[in-house]
């Protein structure tokens, strides 16, 4: 299914954990009308991981199984569907129409993932991939470049800038 097929864009939010994905993901789907999709939830609620990583405390995905889940829901020519996730290199390129990745600064991003009770290790590897701009590198290796906005995402303000950019687009795609 591409995009000219679909009847609403598909959405993929990327970007650092901590950097507000699920928070903006949640408030543009239920604006929108849009299917929600957290990722590291839905691996964990259907068993689509391959084994846990002590060292960073969290499951490792099956890509293949996570893909196999979710096929037919991002191949409906409905479209409408937004998908929350920490990375953005596994899915087909074809299943998304808009792809956002939300950036924050190393010392709000260090307070938010300590405030989880990220460990040491984790939290530094995340940091490292959010100075490198990692997510941002992937989503352009794995996109075209017309379909990838990145947003800042460090205050209130600016979560709501987002919203109302993301829903803009959104209606700019649909006429």
């Amino acid at each position: 299914m591409s995009s000219d097929q679909r009847k609403r864009p598909n959405i993929l939010i990327t970007g650092s954990p901590g950097t507000g994905k699920s928070t903006l993901g949640q408030e543009v789907a239920e604006k929108m009308g849009f299917d929600f999709i957290e990722i590291g939830k839905l691996v964990r609620e259907n068993n689509l991981y391959e084994e846990f990583d002590h060292q960073l405390n969290c499951h490792v995905l099956d890509e293949e199984k996570l893909l196999d889940h979710i096929e037919d829901r991002m191949n409906s020519d409905t479209g409408g569907v937004l998908v929350d996730y920490h990375g953005a290199d596994f899915f087909p390129e074809r299943w998304f129409d808009l792809v956002f990745v939300l950036r924050c600064s190393n010392t709000i991003l260090y307070d938010r993932l300590a405030a989880r009770g990220y460990g040491d290790f984790k939290i530094k590897e995340n940091i490292e991939c959010e100075i490198f701009g990692s997510l941002l590198e992937e989503a352009k290796d794995s996109y075209k470049e017309e379909i990838i906005y990145e947003l800042q995402s460090e205050t209130v303000e600016q979560m709501n800038t987002n919203i109302e950019k993301i829903c803009q687009l959104i209606r700019e795609w649909l006429h």
